[in-house]
């Protein structure tokens, strides 16, 4: 196998299981040196789920993909790879600073940030709590930020860095899982703003939208879908057996994150990738046709606006994005 990032210093959070851990195994394989993480022995996902919560096929199946830190780390050993587990929650800025100086200190350098620390689950407006909504934000935004600000003053100095923050596609708003979305969603204005602000030092910031298998999609989502046709809004079988065959091994995703770590004219872009080896990237925002009052100044008689919404500014052929229940309808 190629050693394109050979001599490169990685730090993937979140990757005791998953999509942190998939990338994590491939980046090795491709040559970098990598510190996995995640926040606690034997994985939070092991305290979180229990046996009785769910189907017995479901357990199965998450039995098979939970791990932790070290975990990784010796599968990457054990490939012939240089690798150093690191337990703590990256939200903490303290901790944050301690991972990157241990990568620095084992290997001399920093070059890759994965930002792929998250926190998992459902739970729509109705059922959603504080300390829901703070485990959604706090683990994936606040985590990257931090990671982000201490790794810095080493990439300028190298001038030379790759980050890339992990996202998901519900960033466009998955019906029933308000909080993970919001939490995917700040991951990209993120990533738009680090980039134009960071690219002057030689540093790319870039945003993936993963697939692929992990414990937590075990359990999440089959619970998701029993939920949603519970309340009479089933998938579409067709879109929902192209969904699963994109959960398969998240390693296959390396080889695309390799790409961003070596090419410099990617920057502030966001991509949709798939362990099936499907990759897409996100068209960038645009504003649509402006609408003003001529002469009559800044304030609207308000039937004439909203003729003038949705005759001119939203057309004939406007599709509300709320009218879609989502997963493929």
């Amino acid at each position: 196998m190629e050693k394109c990032l050979e001599g490169k210093v990685a730090i993937v959070s979140g990757s005791g299981q998953g999509i942190g851990k998939g990338i994590a195994i491939g980046l090795a394989r491709l040559g970098a040196k990598v510190i996995t993480n995640n926040r606690k022995p034997n994985g939070l996902s092991a305290q979180k789920y229990h046996k009785e919560d769910m189907p017995e096929e479901d357990w199965a199946e998450f039995c098979r993909l939970k791990g932790d830190a070290e975990g990784t780390a010796n599968v990457i050993i054990a490939e012939g790879g240089e690798a150093k587990a690191f337990y703590g929650d990256c939200s903490n800025w303290k901790t944050a600073e301690e991972m990157v100086k241990t990568a620095v200190d084992t290997w001399g350098r920093i070059d890759i940030i994965v930002n792929s620390a998250a926190g998992m689950g459902t739970g729509d407006i109705a059922t959603m709590d504080e300390a829901n909504w703070d485990l959604f934000m706090g683990s994936r935004a606040k985590g990257a930020v931090a990671l982000m600000h201490f790794a810095l003053p080493y990439m300028k100095e190298q001038g030379y860095g790759r980050i890339i923050n992990v996202s998901s596609d519900a960033w466009t708003g998955l019906a029933n899982n308000d909080g993970y979305s919001a939490s995917t969603a700040s991951m990209v204005g993120l990533t738009w703003a680090a980039a134009k602000e960071l690219d002057q030092f030689g540093i790319t910031v870039n945003c993936i939208c993963p697939q692929g298998e992990s414990p937590s999609h075990a359990v999440e989502y089959n619970a998701l879908i029993r939920q949603i046709t519970a309340a009479g809004h089933a998938p579409d079988p067709k879109v929902l057996a192209v969904v699963e065959a994109d959960h398969g091994d998240p390693a296959n995703l390396a080889p695309f994150c390799a790409v961003l770590c070596l090419d410099d004219y990617i920057n502030g872009s966001i991509f949709s990738i798939k362990s099936s080896g499907r990759f897409q990237a996100y068209i960038q925002p645009e504003l649509g046709k402006m609408i003003t009052n001529g002469d009559k100044g800044p304030w609207w008689d308000v039937e004439e606006l909203r003729k003038a919404v949705k005759e001119e500014m939203l057309g004939p052929d406007y599709k509300a994005p709320g009218k879609a229940y989502g997963w493929g309808r």
